[in-house]
């Protein structure tokens, strides 16, 4: 396991899924970790031995009064995690039949919570630190009904490429981790199981396991040469068509 002893991690929206993988990942590696979250997760962060800083990401003066928390603690962070994230509450609408309440909600959890994550940490932040924002394969695939997560997602893979060139110069690396369905709350699911079954390569939905180990190599030191890069972990779903949905158009010998 890549060793995170004496490093300080912030991870957002941490408070279930995801989040809450990575930062518990970041602890076992030996990781001081902050979590954060719109809902209380201060019994799971004791849990997990992490502190724990109520935080909507998606108001700027929460997250400015974030760093200044952690500045009045004295605390540097090596690691940031920009990872909090919504889906439109009505999902899977499509466009024509969209509204602005929905996509302006969307944009200002998924990007403006990653643009302000990426204003604000680095002036709390160690040279050669490492920020890892949660994007979605939805970044790169066009899927009907769901151009507003798409679009705030696809964002943020340009923050991440902007914001790794804007901070080489202090050795921060930026990436980001684009999944595509996990069994998670918000991203699992019967449409989850059955959309990854048919459409991965590899035949089945994403496991948080499958996951957390890409963000803690992106974390740790052995991923010192790698920066502005967009990783998807969906199970071959990009590579191509898969076996399962070709098979219904042709046989194989």
């Amino acid at each position: 396991m890549f060793s995170l002893d004496g490093k300080t991690a912030l991870v957002t929206g941490a408070a279930k899924g995801i989040g809450f993988a990575v930062a518990k990942r970041f602890r076992a590696a030996g990781a001081d970790v902050i979590i954060t979250d719109i809902s209380d997760a201060a019994e799971i962060a004791a849990d997990i031995g992490a502190q724990f800083i109520r935080l909507d990401v998606s108001r700027e003066r929460e997250v400015a009064d974030c760093f200044r928390e952690l500045a009045a603690q004295q605390l540097l962070l090596d690691i940031v995690v920009n990872n909090a994230g919504i889906v439109p509450g009505d999902n899977f609408v499509l466009t024509e039949a969209g509204d602005d309440d929905s996509l302006r909600g969307v944009f200002e959890v998924n990007t403006y919570g990653v643009f302000y994550g990426l204003k604000h940490a680095p002036a709390r932040m160690r040279d050669f630190g490492s920020i890892i924002n949660t994007a979605s394969l939805a970044a790169h695939l066009a899927l009907p009904g769901n151009s507003q997560y798409s679009a705030s997602k696809a964002a943020v893979v340009q923050l991440t490429r902007t914001s790794a060139v804007e901070l080489g110069g202090r050795g921060i690396r930026v990436n980001a981790v684009c999944p595509s369905f996990i069994r998670t709350d918000m991203g699992g699911g019967e449409l989850g199981e059955s959309m990854s079954e048919e459409l991965t390569a590899l035949g089945r939905i994403g496991e948080l396991e499958d996951l957390v180990g890409l963000y803690h190599f992106l974390a740790s030191d052995e991923s010192r040469f790698i920066s502005g890069q967009v990783f998807n972990v969906d199970g071959g779903w990009t590579a191509g068509v898969s076996m399962g949905l070709m098979s219904k158009y042709r046989e194989f010998e």
